[in-house]
Protein backbone atom coordinates (compact mmCIF):
# COMPACT_ATOMS: atom_id res chain seq x y z
CA UNK A 1 0.00 0.00 0.00
CA UNK A 2 1.24 3.62 -0.86
CA UNK A 3 0.34 6.68 0.41
CA UNK A 4 2.00 10.18 0.19
CA UNK A 5 1.26 13.24 1.31
CA UNK A 6 2.30 16.80 -0.45
CA UNK A 7 2.68 20.12 1.42
CA UNK A 8 2.56 23.41 0.17
CA UNK A 9 6.09 25.17 0.22
CA UNK A 10 4.65 28.22 1.44
CA UNK A 11 5.86 29.51 5.40
CA UNK A 12 2.82 31.32 5.83
CA UNK A 13 0.53 27.82 5.89
CA UNK A 14 -0.29 26.93 9.08
CA UNK A 15 -1.80 23.96 10.66
CA UNK A 16 -5.68 25.11 9.68
CA UNK A 17 -4.80 24.29 6.06
CA UNK A 18 -7.46 22.81 4.06
CA UNK A 19 -7.03 18.81 3.72
CA UNK A 20 -7.97 17.31 0.68
CA UNK A 21 -7.26 13.30 -1.47
CA UNK A 22 -7.28 12.89 -4.64
CA UNK A 23 -7.94 8.65 -5.76
CA UNK A 24 -7.24 7.96 -8.96
CA UNK A 25 -5.35 5.10 -10.76
CA UNK A 26 -3.43 7.50 -13.43
CA UNK A 27 -0.37 9.08 -11.89
CA UNK A 28 -0.46 11.62 -14.00
CA UNK A 29 -3.88 12.79 -13.10
CA UNK A 30 -2.76 12.41 -9.56
CA UNK A 31 0.19 14.78 -9.33
CA UNK A 32 -1.44 17.60 -11.52
CA UNK A 33 -3.85 17.59 -9.29
CA UNK A 34 -1.87 17.51 -6.20
CA UNK A 35 0.39 20.46 -7.97
CA UNK A 36 -2.64 22.20 -8.41
CA UNK A 37 -3.73 22.23 -4.72
CA UNK A 38 -0.80 22.34 -3.44
CA UNK A 39 0.08 25.53 -4.88
CA UNK A 40 -3.14 26.64 -3.62
CA UNK A 41 -1.88 25.96 0.42
CA UNK A 42 -4.41 22.73 0.69
CA UNK A 43 -2.92 19.45 2.15
CA UNK A 44 -2.36 16.88 -0.24
CA UNK A 45 -2.83 12.72 0.02
CA UNK A 46 -2.61 10.88 -2.36
CA UNK A 47 -4.58 7.40 -3.64
CA UNK A 48 -3.89 5.37 -6.39
CA UNK A 49 -7.02 2.62 -6.05
CA UNK A 50 -9.86 2.44 -4.21
CA UNK A 51 -8.34 0.15 -1.11
CA UNK A 52 -5.50 2.61 -0.51
CA UNK A 53 -7.89 5.57 -0.52
CA UNK A 54 -9.91 4.23 2.54
CA UNK A 55 -6.61 3.46 4.25
CA UNK A 56 -5.95 6.86 3.46
CA UNK A 57 -8.95 8.67 4.32
CA UNK A 58 -8.49 7.24 8.31
CA UNK A 59 -4.75 8.07 8.04
CA UNK A 60 -5.40 12.12 7.28
CA UNK A 61 -8.89 12.74 7.27
CA UNK A 62 -9.46 15.03 4.06
CA UNK A 63 -12.41 17.44 4.29
CA UNK A 64 -12.68 16.65 0.65
CA UNK A 65 -12.48 13.73 -1.48
CA UNK A 66 -11.88 13.69 -5.43
CA UNK A 67 -12.56 10.29 -6.50
CA UNK A 68 -12.82 8.44 -9.81
CA UNK A 69 -14.85 5.86 -10.50
CA UNK A 70 -12.64 3.20 -12.74
CA UNK A 71 -10.05 2.04 -10.46
CA UNK A 72 -8.63 -1.61 -10.55
CA UNK A 73 -9.63 -3.53 -7.72
CA UNK A 74 -11.97 -1.85 -5.40
CA UNK A 75 -13.46 0.90 -7.94
CA UNK A 76 -14.74 4.40 -6.97
CA UNK A 77 -18.18 3.49 -5.96
CA UNK A 78 -16.60 0.98 -3.77
CA UNK A 79 -14.50 3.34 -1.90
CA UNK A 80 -17.43 5.96 -1.72
CA UNK A 81 -19.42 3.48 -0.18
CA UNK A 82 -16.76 2.25 2.71
CA UNK A 83 -15.74 6.12 3.30
CA UNK A 84 -19.23 7.11 3.53
CA UNK A 85 -19.98 4.49 6.31
CA UNK A 86 -17.04 5.80 8.26
CA UNK A 87 -17.88 9.33 8.09
CA UNK A 88 -21.66 9.74 5.87
CA UNK A 89 -20.92 13.41 5.86
CA UNK A 90 -17.13 13.70 4.20
CA UNK A 91 -17.55 16.05 0.92
CA UNK A 92 -17.38 13.74 -2.37
CA UNK A 93 -16.52 14.84 -5.77
CA UNK A 94 -16.13 12.45 -8.80
CA UNK A 95 -13.93 12.72 -11.29
CA UNK A 96 -14.11 10.43 -13.91
CA UNK A 97 -13.81 9.87 -18.06
CA UNK A 98 -17.33 7.71 -17.94
CA UNK A 99 -20.31 9.62 -19.42
CA UNK A 100 -23.69 9.37 -17.94
CA UNK A 101 -23.02 8.94 -13.91
CA UNK A 102 -25.59 11.52 -12.87
CA UNK A 103 -27.81 9.28 -11.60
CA UNK A 104 -25.95 6.97 -9.66
CA UNK A 105 -23.83 9.86 -8.40
CA UNK A 106 -26.95 11.83 -6.97
CA UNK A 107 -27.69 8.72 -5.28
CA UNK A 108 -25.58 7.97 -3.51
CA UNK A 109 -25.13 11.29 -2.00
CA UNK A 110 -22.10 12.55 -4.01
CA UNK A 111 -21.50 16.67 -4.11
CA UNK A 112 -20.65 17.19 -7.53
CA UNK A 113 -19.33 15.00 -10.47
CA UNK A 114 -16.96 16.55 -13.35
CA UNK A 115 -15.94 14.48 -16.03
CA UNK A 116 -12.42 14.73 -17.76
CA UNK A 117 -11.24 16.48 -19.00
CA UNK A 118 -10.94 18.19 -15.83
CA UNK A 119 -11.21 22.39 -15.38
CA UNK A 120 -9.31 23.22 -12.39
CA UNK A 121 -10.41 26.52 -11.74
CA UNK A 122 -14.03 25.29 -11.54
CA UNK A 123 -12.59 22.35 -9.24
CA UNK A 124 -10.75 23.97 -7.35
CA UNK A 125 -13.67 26.30 -6.43
CA UNK A 126 -16.23 23.41 -5.32
CA UNK A 127 -13.19 22.42 -2.94
CA UNK A 128 -12.84 25.36 -1.79
CA UNK A 129 -16.84 25.65 -1.15
CA UNK A 130 -17.29 22.28 0.18
CA UNK A 131 -13.74 22.10 2.63
CA UNK A 132 -15.65 25.43 4.20
CA UNK A 133 -19.11 24.34 4.54
CA UNK A 134 -20.30 23.36 8.23
CA UNK A 135 -20.96 19.55 8.79
CA UNK A 136 -24.26 20.87 10.28
CA UNK A 137 -25.03 22.08 7.14
CA UNK A 138 -23.64 19.01 5.12
CA UNK A 139 -26.43 16.62 6.87
CA UNK A 140 -28.94 18.06 3.68
CA UNK A 141 -27.38 15.66 2.02
CA UNK A 142 -28.54 12.95 4.42
CA UNK A 143 -32.08 14.25 4.97
CA UNK A 144 -32.98 16.54 1.59
CA UNK A 145 -35.28 14.25 -0.50
CA UNK A 146 -34.42 16.81 -3.27
CA UNK A 147 -30.68 16.74 -2.91
CA UNK A 148 -29.12 16.69 -6.81
CA UNK A 149 -25.41 16.31 -7.27
CA UNK A 150 -24.19 19.16 -9.06
CA UNK A 151 -22.74 18.72 -12.39
CA UNK A 152 -19.56 20.56 -13.07
CA UNK A 153 -18.92 22.03 -16.67
CA UNK A 154 -16.92 23.96 -18.36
Amino acid sequence: MRTSLMTAQDPLQTSERKRVMIVDDDAAVRESLARVFSDYGYEVSLAEDGEVAVHCFLKHKPQVILLDINMPGRNGWQALDSISKIDPLVPMIIITARPNQQGVASGRGVDALMEKPLEFELLLATVKRLAEQPRSERCRRLTDPTFRTEILTR
